[in-house]
C-alpha cells in the first residue's frame, strides 16, 4: 500500500539523517582529540618553508604555525587540507589571494597560509558569520582574525569553556609559544568562521 511505502521511506530517510549526523559527531570528535593532543607536543612556533610529503605532509610535530594545528586536527577526521586546497588551487589559482608572488600552486605551503584556507572554506561552502555571540561557534569550527599588526591568525573551536561563566568557548591554536587551549575566541574581531562538519559529507575534498 502507498502508506507503507511512504513509512519506509521516512525510516530510510530518518536512518540516513542519523547516520550521517553520528559520522559528523565522530567527525568533530576526532578533530577535537587530535587537537588537544598537540598541546605539549607542538612546543614551537616555527613558519620555515618545508619541502613536505604529499599528500599527508607535515612538518616535525615539535613546531609549526596556526595553520599546523588545523591541518594536523583535521587530518585526523580524515580530511588532509594540503591535498584539497592544492587541487583546488591547481583548477581554480585566480581565486586565491595573490600575496606572495606566486605563479603557481605551492603544495609545500599554501594550505599553510591563514588566507589560502580561508579561501578554500568559502569556496567549499563552509563560511558562517562571523560573529561576537559565543553560542553561534560549536567545538570544531574554525575562527580567523586579523591581528593588530595585520598578520593573519586562525584557531579552531574547543569544547571547552572559559571559566568565568560566560559560555565561551576556548580556542586551539598556535600564535608563538606552541599549541595551547586559551580564552581568546574575541580577544581580537573575527573574520572568518568556517563550520566543515555541517553538511552529510563534511571531509570530502573539492
Amino acid at each position: 500500500m502507498a502508506w507503507r511505502r511512504a513509512l519506509a521511506a521516512l525510516v530510510l530517510l530518518a536512518a540516513s539523517v542519523a547516520g550521517a549526523a553520528a559520522a559528523q559527531d565522530e567527525g568533530v570528535a576526532r578533530v577535537l582529540a587530535a587537537a588537544h593532543a598537540q598541546v605539549g607536543v607542538t612546543r614551537y612556533y616555527d613558519g620555515s618553508y618545508v619541502r613536505l610529503a604529499y599528500p599527508g605532509g607535515d612538518v616535525p610535530a615539535d613546531r609549526g604555525v596556526c595553520t599546523d594545528v588545523v591541518i594536523r586536527a583535521y587530518r585526523a577526521a580524515g580530511l588532509d587540507l594540503q591535498k584539497a586546497v592544492h587541487e583546488d588551487m591547481r583548477t581554480h589559482f585566480a581565486a586565491y589571494p595573490k600575496l606572495w608572488g606566486l605563479a603557481r600552486p605551492d603544495r609545500n605551503i599554501d594550505h599553510r597560509r591563514v588566507p589560502n584556507l580561508e579561501t578554500w572554506a568559502r569556496r567549499a561552502g563552509h563560511a558562517l558569520p562571523a560573529g561576537t555571540d559565543p553560542a553561534s561557534y560549536r567545538p570544531g569550527d574554525l575562527v580567523s582574525w586579523r591581528l593588530p599588526n595585520g598578520l593573519p591568525h586562525i584557531g579552531l573551536v574547543s569544547d571547552r569553556r572559559a571559566p568565568d561563566g560566560s559560555g565561551r568557548p576556548l580556542v586551539v591554536h598556535n600564535i608563538g609559544a606552541g599549541t595551547q587551549v586559551e580564552d581568546v575566541l574575541f580577544a581580537w574581531p573575527p573574520v572568518g568562521h568556517f563550520r566543515v562538519f555541517r553538511d552529510p559529507a563534511p571531509a570530502g575534498s573539492r
